[in-house]
């Protein structure tokens, strides 16, 4: 992006007794340069701001231009919130990948939904993904040198022909030298895999995390950590797009396979303390289980003796590089929820995700809800309702199993009764959907002409983010409207419970 297209920043919102709100600043106004520097993007405006002294140059909404002095703390904030955080606009994707969400949506929605980034800046600042296909010299020098770290990237493969059918882009191939690039300047990334069968699953699977695996070593892996996530299909895909759904068989193969090198990268980790591991140990693995079921004796190959067979590639034996000295001691590689979904498992227990590095992606987010949720529940333990009343929860029937403990317990409230409706989308055509794929059509096919109670509990994943609008642009209010009920949007677990109550003793108002 060149300075000729860096726009002001507008400003949309001024904090309170900020710096900014006392020297009279309003919305509409528009930073255009901070010490003679006009800043490209919000990181740029982050690092100028980090000084004593600041002189702006301000455009009023009125058009009138403004030079002003602040002297400040150099780490106070000047409080103001802007339209966008990138001034000199988004960096676009220039890839065709066939599993690409937005390409797989109908025409005709509102513009943002066809927006494709591919954007580093959105990267650091908000942990959006990226491939690395269309950074410049410049975009890489600035990563650098202002230490823009870490970036999450999408990997998908680390061979070169695999990661270039996925992305339908030449410039694909470098994967491995940009990695190394990041590791040779002590910078990190969270890569994420996502894993379309007949692509990149398999062989080629478990190349790409024993690729990225050697990355994880030191005290600042240039590999943070590494999210394996099913491909999402929707019935509006190109015909041509040689994609296969996952099906539960290929999600408990897929399953089987990285749990079997999660546990070949903690043995080689723990250095020569593996070595003195006897049969009798405790596997590193926790059992497959459905329902207290245990499955690893139903898919571990007939005539198996050891749980974690050693890792080969084109007959290389893998186990003993993997085992290198000096390798960090974290868990590198993190299955999505939607893998154990899928198959109709049992999520992993919340001591199997530590500190959630790739929550953002779907990697423990289910079962860190639930832990949320019973540790919110006991502090409404003597909450109660004035007279009965009747709600609807809905969600995704990818989350029914899952979530249904807590409509349990929801309606241990005296007077409330919670019916948590699972649903599948037919406006996507999935037969297995999560919460925050659910659109306005699905739920008003769903739920019209049905005993609604009084009112219903929508979780505002579903909506665009500070707007009550579902991703086929239809709004709550047109909703409430067609199913004649109150909708209460609630975000997170404090807000479902106060949510559920505070619903439950209000009058309906349509």
């Amino acid at each position: 992006m060149s300075e000729s297209s860096t726009k002001p920043a507008l400003i949309t919102k001024v904090i309170p007794d900020s710096i900014c709100a006392e020297m009279g600043f309003d919305v509409g106004d528009s930073i255009v340069a901070i010490n003679g520097q006009k800043p490209r993007d919000l990181i740029d405006y982050q690092f100028l701001c980090a000084d004593e002294f600041l002189e702006l140059e301000v455009l009023d909404a009125k058009g009138k231009t403004h030079k002003l002095e602040i002297e400040k703390e150099y780490d106070e904030d000047l409080g103001v919130e802007f339209e966008t955080a990138l001034f000199d606009g988004l960096i676009q994707c220039n890839n065709r990948c066939p599993f690409c969400f937005i390409d797989q949506q109908p025409p005709g929605k509102r513009e943002t939904l066809y927006l494709k980034d591919d954007d580093y800046r959105l990267s650091f600042l908000y942990g959006s993904y990226l491939t690395l296909t269309n950074l410049t010299e410049k975009e890489w020098n600035r990563i650098e040198q202002m230490r823009l770290s870490p970036l999450y990237v999408s990997v998908h493969a680390t061979e070169p022909d695999v990661r270039i059918r996925l992305l339908k882009n030449f410039r694909a191939g470098k994967i491995l030298e940009q990695i190394k690039w990041f590791q040779e300047r002590r910078l990190q990334i969270h890569a994420q895999v996502v894993v379309c069968p007949g692509i990149n699953d398999g062989e080629h699977l478990e190349r790409t995390l024993l690729d990225l695996a050697k990355f994880h070593t030191g005290n600042i892996p240039a590999v943070a950590s590494v999210a394996v996530v099913p491909v999402g299909l929707t019935r509006f895909r190109p015909a041509e797009d040689e994609l296969i759904a996952v099906t539960p068989e290929k999600a408990r193969e897929v399953i089987a396979q990285v749990q079997q090198i999660q546990g070949v990268l903690s043995q080689g980790k723990n250095g020569k303390k593996a070595k003195r591991r006897n049969s009798k140990s405790t596997p590193p693995n926790p059992p497959l289980s459905r329902g207290g079921e245990d499955l690893n004796p139903i898919l571990a190959t007939e005539g198996d003796s050891n749980p974690n067979p050693p890792l080969s590639r084109g007959g290389e034996d893998l186990n003993p590089i993997l085992a290198t000295e000096g390798d960090s001691k974290s868990r590198c590689i993190w299955l999505a929820d939607e893998w154990f979904l899928i198959a109709g498992l049992d999520l992993p227990s919340a001591a199997d995700y530590a500190d959630y590095p790739q929550i953002g992606n779907g990697v423990g987010s289910i079962r860190q809800f639930i832990q949320q949720f019973e540790t919110a529940f006991e502090k409404h333990q003597e909450a109660k309702v004035d007279s009965p009343r009747k709600l609807i929860w809905v969600v995704g029937n990818a989350v029914e199993k899952a979530f249904l403990p807590i409509a349990q317990q929801l309606n241990q409230i005296p007077g409330l009764s919670v019916n948590m409706v699972a649903l599948s989308s037919r406006y996507w055509g999935q037969t297995i959907t999560v919460t925050g794929l659910l659109t306005g059509q699905d739920l008003l096919e769903a739920l019209q002409g049905k005993d609604l109670g009084d009112g219903i509990l929508l979780p505002s994943v579903m909506l665009k983010q500070g707007e009550p609008r579902f991703l086929d642009d239809m709004t709550v209010e047109q909703l409430e409207k067609s199913l004649k009920t109150r909708i209460l949007p609630v975000s997170g677990v404090e807000e479902l419970i106060s949510g559920a109550i505070g619903l439950a003793t209000a009058e309906v108002q349509l």
